[in-house]
């Protein structure tokens, strides 16, 4: 009978630590599953198995940890859902608005774009006017003219590059005479002192 009792206390403390240690086990997994909302990580069994020290089979077996982990993972499906729901409205509203803007901006861009034509128009019709006035053979006169301007323009900027040359060799000549006065100047001190 001795033998009777003595595996009791051994099999009611064997189970107390199993019990011990799966608790201790389940309040692993809870923290892993906080911190990996709190780092917006998601959330599976391989990644709560490795941040709680546990094996996935334990986490498959227990059906508290089973149904945490499933709670868990469904919240984060619906806060993904709403971040991207949300995500969506924001491009979409940012697209709408860049679609008033493109259409504020076209609005702009063809008004502008009237005004010009008419401006062009009236300036066209200017020059029409001012053709009209001309006869061919005053626009053959000036263009001879404007011929014959042009050429002089020509020979006076040759002519000026010429002077500008004799310019510039006349200083030459003139540097190099005031060196050799100088020269000439410091040779009669020399003689005159000695």
């Amino acid at each position: 009978m001795n033998t009777a009792t003595t595996p009791e206390p051994r099999t009611a403390a064997a189970l107390a630590a199993r019990r011990s240690k799966t608790e201790a086990a389940l309040e692993r997994v809870h923290q892993a599953i906080t911190r990996l909302r709190r780092e917006k990580a998601q959330v599976s069994v391989a990644a709560v198995a490795r941040r709680a020290d546990v094996s996935r089979t334990f986490l498959y077996d227990n059906a508290e940890a089973r149904a945490a982990i499933a709670t868990a993972m469904t919240q984060a499906g619906e806060r993904r859902s709403r971040t991207l729901t949300k995500h969506d409205d924001e491009r979409e509203a940012t697209w709408r608005e860049r679609a008033l803007n493109a259409e504020d901006a076209l609005k702009t861009a063809q008004a502008e774009i009237l005004t010009q034509r008419t401006r062009i128009g009236e300036l066209l019709g200017q020059i029409r006017d001012l053709e009209a006035e001309w006869t061919q053979d005053a626009i053959q006169r000036i263009t001879a003219e404007n011929t014959t301007l042009k050429q002089r323009v020509r020979q006076l900027t040759t002519d000026n590059r010429t002077l500008d040359e004799r310019l510039k060799a006349a200083r030459s000549n003139l540097r190099f005479q005031d060196r050799r006065m100088a020269d000439l100047e410091a040779q009669i001190i020399d003689s005159t002192e000695r």
